[in-house]
This record gives C-alpha cells, sequence and structure tokens, in this order.
C-alpha cells in the first residue's frame, strides 16, 4: 500500500493546521500522544493524532479494537490528560468547553441513576445547562414518550442507550461526541437513533462519533477518520478513502470454473464462489477482465464495483500497513 509523506496542511485534514489569519478550526487535536503503564512495558495508545474538525462537520472515528479511539475521545473530554500535545474546542481547553456547556458526550463506560424515572432524569440533566433542550422534546426525538415514566434500573439495554443519548442530546451542545452509540439496540432502534442525529446535524451542530458498524460511517458521516495503532492512518470522505485502496470487484455467473486458475489470471489477486457465481478481486480490473472474457467467453451476468468501506477499513489498518505512515485524502 503506497501513500504520502507530506501531509496536506488544509483544515479539517489529517496534520492540519489552518492558514495564518484563518478562522480556527471548531476541534483541533495537535500531536496527541498518550501511553499507559502496564506490568509488560508501557502501552502506547495514541501516537501524534492531528486532527482538525470544522464547525458543522460529522465525523466517524473508525478502527480496530487497541486503535486508540477510546483514548481520543477521552483526551477530547479531558477525562485523560495527554503525555504530550494539545486539543482544543471552539478555541477552549476541553476542560473549560465542558464547563461553558459546549460538549454533550455519551461514552460505553456508565450507568444510569437508579429508581428515578425517565423523564425525571432527562429533566434533572436538563436543570444543569443554560440553554438547555425542551425536554419532551428530547423525549420525542429519541424515541422515549412511550416509556418517559418507566423506572431507569428496569429499561432493556436498548432503551437505556437511547436514555444515555437523550442525557447527552439535552444540553443542546454545540458538540455531540459518541462512543459506539448504537451497541445493544436493535436494528429499528439504530435507524431511529439515526433518524434523530441527522435533524441535530442540521442544526449546525458538530458531531464525532466512534463506531464498529461500517456501514453508519458509510451513511451518516461527512469524514472519516480511519486509526491504526495510535496513528491515523487515513482521513477524508469515504468515497475518497475507497478510491485509495484502488481494489475492484468482478462478479460473474460461470458454473464449475476452476477457483485455482481464475485467481492466476492477470490482475486478479483472489478468487472465491458464491453458487454458481464467481467474484474476483482486483488490483486491476481492466486487465482482468479482458482475460477472464478471453480465457472464459461463456461468463454472463458480469458485475464489476469499486471497493467497499471494509475494504478499505481492513487493508489500511491490517498489521502489515506501515503505522510511520499516513494516507492522506485530497478533498
Amino acid at each position: 500500500m503506497s501513500s504520502t509523506t507530506t501531509p496536506d496542511r488544509r483544515p479539517g485534514r489529517t496534520g492540519a493546521a489552518p492558514p495564518p489569519g484563518s478562522p480556527a478550526p471548531g476541534i483541533v487535536l495537535a500531536g496527541l500522544a498518550k501511553a499507559f503503564r502496564t506490568p509488560q512495558g508501557p502501552v502506547h495508545a495514541v501516537r501524534g493524532v492531528e486532527i482538525a474538525i470544522e464547525p458543522g462537520e460529522t465525523v466517524a472515528l473508525l478502527g480496530p479494537n487497541g486503535a486508540g479511539k477510546s483514548t481520543t475521545i477521552e483526551m477530547l473530554l479531558g477525562l485523560t490528560v495527554p503525555d504530550s500535545g494539545t486539543a482544543s474546542v471552539f478555541g477552549r481547553t476541553p476542560n473549560a468547553a465542558v464547563d461553558a456547556g459546549l460538549i454533550g458526550a455519551m461514552l460505553q463506560t456508565g450507568a444510569l441513576i437508579r429508581e428515578v424515572k425517565v423523564r425525571e432524569l432527562v429533566a434533572m440533566m436538563a436543570a444543569l445547562y443554560p440553554a438547555p433542550l425542551d425536554v419532551d422534546e428530547v423525549l420525542e426525538l429519541t424515541g422515549l414518550a412511550e416509556i418517559a415514566g418507566h423506572w431507569t434500573h428496569k429499561l432493556s439495554g436498548g432503551q437505556t442507550q437511547r436514555v444515555r443519548f437523550a442525557i447527552a442530546l439535552v444540553s443542546n451542545p454545540d458538540l455531540l461526541i459518541l462512543d459506539e452509540p448504537t451497541v445493544a439496540m436493535d436494528v429499528e432502534g439504530r435507524h431511529a437513533f439515526w433518524t434523530t442525529m441527522r435533524a441535530f446535524a442540521a442544526r449546525g451542530k458538530t458531531i464525532v462519533f466512534a463506531t464498529h458498524y461500517l456501514e453508519e460511517a458509510d451513511e451518516f458521516a461527512d469524514r472519516v477518520v480511519l486509526m491504526a495503532k495510535g496513528r491515523v492512518v487515513a482521513d477524508g470522505p469515504t468515497t475518497e478513502i475507497k478510491a485509495i485502496v484502488g481494489l475492484r470487484t468482478i462478479k460473474a455467473t460461470l458454473p464449475g470454473a476452476d477457483l485455482a486458475a481464475l485467481g492466476r489470471l492477470p490482475g486478479v489477486t483472489g478468487s472465491d464462489r458464491r453458487g454458481d457465481a464467481v467474484v474476483l478481486s482486483c488490483g486491476d480490473s481492466d486487465v482482468a477482465i479482458r482475460a477472464l472474457l478471453a480465457a472464459y467467453p461463456d461468463a454472463r451476468d458480469i458485475e464489476i464495483s469499486g471497493a467497499g468501506l471494509e475494504q478499505a477499513f481492513l487493508q489500511l489498518t491490517g498489521d502489515h500497513h506501515d503505522d510511520q505512515t499516513t494516507t492522506e485524502v485530497a478533498r
């Protein structure tokens, strides 16, 4: 996998710094690094992360387990102090931004206060902020209106997630940070969640979310920041991250074809069978399709498609990727 070595310095990009005299981005993470001590030695969770996010962007933070996503989010929230580097939120330190009510967060850890009803809890949280959203509006937005009178300690996992989301939302933050927000939600709950997120983002809010559901990032994010081994390895719109990989897939109906022979065709990097169809992974689809038709003129129902976000994710975060490089995406 080739990648550029000269970082693009435009705002909103990996390693970005705003040009002199331009307005500061909403969020700036500059050289963030964090290591944790373990009996086996230090673990470098985050290594020199640099990200700039403009106000109003919806940004997905992706990466395998241990990539450094949650630690980065904790430093952005002021919950963890970086070993080096700085984090700025709308020109303030993370702690100052939290104190001013500018940030709402929904993290993986934490439990709801027990022995209170859903509406009571959301109203209690709203009372802590200077300009909260209307409690009943938030209950409607998050699909909680019908269970507003239920006890918090008797909720299902998906209902608990929605209450935690309501608590993050009711403060009416300028920045909403979500760490794996749809875990424990069923398909219907996830759909309703992202419908709410679209409505919230339409108000000009900035949203940063970490997720393992790649289709969520593909569908809802303006931009993806892909992390691996504590570093940012790609940053840009999902369409352009997919284009970086350069892989294409050829699917054709070809009963009884020899998979090993197909895998040896020029331009083909791998072959698989799905019923009567074969699926060829290609480094050069133009060369591969010509070779396929020459060797198998009876191939039919041929489809050629670009790499999906999952393929890009696997290639850019794989163990073979040089953890010292960053793939820049021009925008």
